[in-house]
Order: C-alpha cells, then sequence, then structure tokens
C-alpha cells in the first residue's frame, strides 16, 4: 500500500501546484477590481518608471489616482514609493512627492520613500514608515494586478489594505491581461520563496 502511494506523489504535487496557481490567479482577478473605498491613515502610491525627473504615463495615472482620493478626503497623508532606477539622479519616490506637491498637496501631507529596489523592498519600508507614525491603514495604489502581491506584502508588516488601483490599469486585450496576470504569480511566487 505503501509503494502504491509513494508512486502518486508526482500526481498529488501536480494536484497542489494547480491548486495553488487556480487561488493565486482567482486572488489577483478579485483583487484588480479594488474595493469599497474608506477612509485610512496613509495613501501609498507604488512607484513606477520615471523618464529625467518625470513620471511615466503609468506613474502620472497612479499619482493622478492619489491626488483624487486625497482631496476626497480619504486620508490625511501620501507616501510615495521608490528608488533610483537606471538614472541615478532620481528616484521613483522623489519624482513622485514633487509631482504630487505640484498638484498643491501640502508638503507636509507629503512622505517619499526613495530608496526600495523593488515592491517588496518598498512594503517593508512603508511598513516601518507607517509604524513609526502611528499609522496602521493604507489605501494601496497601484496598477490594478499588482494589488494582490502589495495587499500581502504591507499585510506582513502588519498594515491593514484598502485596494485602490488606477482606473483603467488592467491591459486591454486578453492576452495582454493573461501575460500581466502570470507575470504578477511569477513576481508573488518568488516572494513567497524568498521568505521560507
Amino acid at each position: 500500500m505503501g509503494a502504491r502511494l509513494w508512486k502518486k506523489w508526482p500526481l498529488w504535487l501536480l494536484v497542489a501546484a494547480l491548486a495553488y496557481l487556480a487561488a493565486v490567479y482567482r486572488g489577483i482577478i478579485v483583487n484588480s477590481a479594488g474595493e469599497p473605498l474608506e477612509k485610512a491613515d496613509a495613501i501609498v502610491v507604488f512607484g513606477a518608471a520615471e523618464y529625467d525627473g518625470r513620471p511615466s504615463p503609468v506613474y502620472r495615472a497612479r499619482l493622478d489616482h492619489a491626488a483624487e482620493l486625497y482631496r476626497r478626503g480619504l486620508a490625511p497623508i501620501v507616501i510615495t514609493t521608490g528608488g533610483a532606477g537606471a538614472d541615478p539622479r532620481f528616484s521613483e519616490g522623489e519624482v513622485g512627492r514633487k509631482y504630487l506637491a505640484a498638484l498643491r498637496i501640502p508638503d507636509s501631507r507629503l512622505i517619499a520613500e526613495t530608496q526600495s529596489p523593488d515592491t517588496a523592498e518598498s512594503a517593508r519600508r512603508v511598513g516601518t514608515i507607517m509604524r513609526a507614525n502611528g499609522m496602521h491603514t493604507c489605501l494601496a495604489v497601484s496598477d490594478g494586478y499588482d494589488i494582490f502581491r502589495i495587499r500581502r506584502m504591507l499585510s506582513k508588516e502588519g498594515i491593514r489594505v484598502i485596494g485602490a488601483p488606477r482606473p483603467n490599469s488592467r491591459p486591454a486585450t486578453f492576452w495582454k491581461r493573461q501575460e500581466a496576470v502570470w507575470h504578477e504569480i511569477a513576481s508573488f511566487t518568488l516572494w513567497l520563496m524568498r521568505l521560507s
């Protein structure tokens, strides 16, 4: 009997892998739609590319969405994230902070996290910033398919997350959406593997 079960372990492994993939796939899709917004301690804008000190169109859309949430009174502080990319003169976090300041959000209401090289490190540093300032909840602003992973990364830091993806952030075509979701599954899985 034991030998028969031993021979079936590859099948059980395959079933477990498929169940994991299905659960994460569903989680990414469900979280990408956002959820009913409520007041939080901060709005956290996850960085994207910047070009010569100006936010890329994707990053600008995230920042515009964060500014709208701030103006609606949903949080008193906006935290921008992201370190320097190819150009060491600028960090995504500082570019985002300056962009929001130009939209007339008071400097005293802006915090820039400027050191993180990736989303996981952004979440870790945001957790540190929020705990140091007595903040426990945030509206997380990024692209829709990022929210599932961001929610888990910030939850690990003890932050309660309300997903607030930027509007129209899901790719327009079916195959582009599939590509984005599977990219997120891979990123999330790599993060889990680093934790273990």
